[in-house]
């Protein structure tokens, strides 16, 4: 059954810390007002995280009660450019960066006999509570699945042009929109009984998934970036297949819900066509004709591995300690299901 995603969420996030209380503040009132300064804020953290989604928001479906206004205000865009540098700076600082690219692809399709991690505890050792809290989190991701990478199409030539748009036909439902990957997770969230409406647990998800969130906006509406956005979206092609089999195997322990599975299987079978159609046609392409842009793929591919790895790490430090993985203002409602 197809459920009817609800219309963008109506109101503005809850702050987490000084910034994001007045960037919520701030888009209360008429585009022109003074922007914050950012301060001294944690590039990885929680404020920081909360009010570059915020602003990135504006460029995806808004917040019904701000001003459209909003999303060109040079002010406010000359604070998201603030917040952008200072995670970038992060970024950096955290990945080895060069440019072998042949290496960074090699060890994306390794993989191991006996892997540990995330989906390695949700198919062997999870609850469903806590497969539950997975898909909370993962629900700020995959209700913009793919939104994201269609801003580097314009950007991109010949047949990484092609190959690219190919591989996002099949992400936005080859032409129906009840398989629309997005449509798909929220009846798995439906499906998992839970609230399938847009971003509607964006409020208790803590920022190492909004982290992730931000890394493909940023990289998708700077040109400048469009390198790393390639790299960032073969990574997920490449290693979706074996870890959406690792959540399929875990839903049928469960029992979960046909919906549920209906998505990672959708997964493990498009995704392993698109890996050679990201490999060959986008990433050989490019580089083809723009090589240098190798370096920028590879830094895509290590932040995006980065990134995940801090997200799989908070998850099950909290899991392995007990307790949920979500914030405290909502992680009881969410966890609680049967």
């Amino acid at each position: 059954m197809t459920v009817t995603i609800g219309a963008p969420k109506q109101d503005l996030p809850r702050p987490r810390g000084e910034l994001s209380e007045a960037v919520v503040k701030l888009l209360g009132s008429r585009p022109g007002g003074s922007v914050p300064v950012p301060g001294s804020v944690d590039p990885y953290g929680e404020d920081l995280h909360l009010a570059l989604h915020t602003c990135y928001e504006l460029h995806y479906h808004g917040f019904a009660a701000v001003d459209a206004g909003w999303e060109w205000d040079p002010g406010l865009l000359g604070l998201r450019a603030a917040l952008e540098q200072r995670f970038l700076r992060a970024l950096r600082e955290d990945v080895p960066g060069g440019d072998d690219l042949d290496a960074e692809l090699e060890r994306l399709l390794v993989t191991p006999a006996d892997p540990e991690g995330l989906s390695r505890f949700l198919r062997d050792e999870s609850e469903w509570w806590q497969m539950r809290e997975y898909f909370v989190h993962r629900s700020i991701y995959h209700h913009k699945e793919a939104d994201p990478y269609a801003w580097v199409i314009p950007r991109l030539r010949g047949q990484a042009k092609a190959s690219l748009v190919a591989v996002e036909f099949d992400e936005f439902g080859g032409g129906r929109g009840e398989r629309v990957h997005a449509q798909l997770y929220a009846d798995l969230l439906a499906g998992a009984g839970l609230n399938p409406d847009y971003l509607h647990y964006l409020d208790v998800v803590p920022a190492p998934m909004l982290a992730l969130m931000n890394m493909m906006s940023l990289f998708g509406l700077h040109r400048s970036w469009r390198g790393a956005l390639v790299g960032h979206f073969a990574t997920v092609e490449i290693t979706s297949p074996p870890g959406a089999q690792r959540l399929v195997e875990a839903l049928e322990r469960l029992a979960a819900d046909p919906a549920c599975l209906l998505f990672y299987r959708e997964h493990v079978e498009a995704d392993a066509v698109h890996e050679q159609v990201m490999r060959t046609g986008v990433i050989g392409d490019l580089l083809r004709r723009e090589p240098e842009l190798t370096e920028s793929v590879v830094f895509g591919i290590q932040v995006t591995n980065l990134l995940e790895d801090r997200f799989a790490d908070h998850v099950l430090e909290a899991w392995r300690a007990g307790r949920s993985s979500l914030r405290e203002t909502g992680s009881e409602t969410v966890s609680g299901g049967d």
